[in-house]
């Protein structure tokens, strides 16, 4: 009697529990099967400390996948990634990670097909820092009885960083070009720095001070 007690406990909240599951095991698998592909992100974990990826780093695939209709529809909303562990990564060298279902967290009951691409490939190259000169180009023409009498940059360097082969080939900074067609007399501005190779950032502050001292220019004699 006791144990027909706790079978019957709740009797009707128990049985609309079942009805409930039947139903939505009903509804879900009355679905049509479909297939849909998706953009999702890239992430990435263990990125290694003392190395840098010289090579094109993916943001985005697109997967294909398979599921019931219901499940596809929310798919393009939910918060899918692609996560790639460099976590074996020790050594400078290419790297191959291949994408599988255990690389992303797709929702139950939707099944992978395929990542395109199915494969990432990087190359990994030591860290690398160096001190680099700074150019400061001039426009314009100044204008008529004057003359340069003297630039200076401050600072004359400033420290980069990147992928060991990028700042080894790293040879100048250049700075936006100060126009000299407005002077009427010495200057002093502060102007942005940039790095020709989108590999090589810079460490320092991107900005150098120019001082530019003009002169009277001397008349020609006729």
């Amino acid at each position: 009697m006791e144990i027909w007690r706790r079978l019957t406990r709740n009797f009707v909240w128990k049985a609309v529990s079942v009805v409930i599951a039947v139903a939505v095991w009903l509804a879900v698998a009355s679905e049509p099967e479909l297939a849909t592909i998706v953009s999702v992100p890239v992430e990435y974990r263990n990125y290694p400390s003392d190395l840098e990826i010289s090579s094109t780093i993916v943001s985005t695939i697109n997967v294909e996948a398979r599921g019931p209709a219901g499940r596809l529809a929310g798919l393009h909303d939910a918060r899918i990634a692609a996560v790639v562990d460099f976590g074996s990564v020790k050594v400078p060298g290419e790297r191959t990670f291949t994408l599988t279902a255990s690389s992303l967290n797709l929702p139950r009951g939707v099944e992978l097909i395929r990542t395109i691409p199915s494969q990432l490939r990087f190359t990994f190259e030591q860290h690398l820092t160096k001190m680099l000169p700074v150019d400061v180009p001039l426009s314009g023409e100044l204008p008529p009885g004057l003359k340069i009498a003297s630039m200076e940059i401050e600072p004359q360097e400033l420290q980069v960083g990147g992928p060991k082969s990028h700042v080894m080939r790293a040879t100048r900074l250049v700075a936006d070009p100060v126009d000299v067609s407005r002077l009427s007399g010495n200057t002093r501005q502060t102007i942005a720095v940039y790095a020709s190779d989108p590999e090589v950032r810079l460490l320092s502050q991107p900005q150098v001070t120019v001082k530019i001292q003009v002169e009277q220019a001397p008349l020609r004699v006729r």
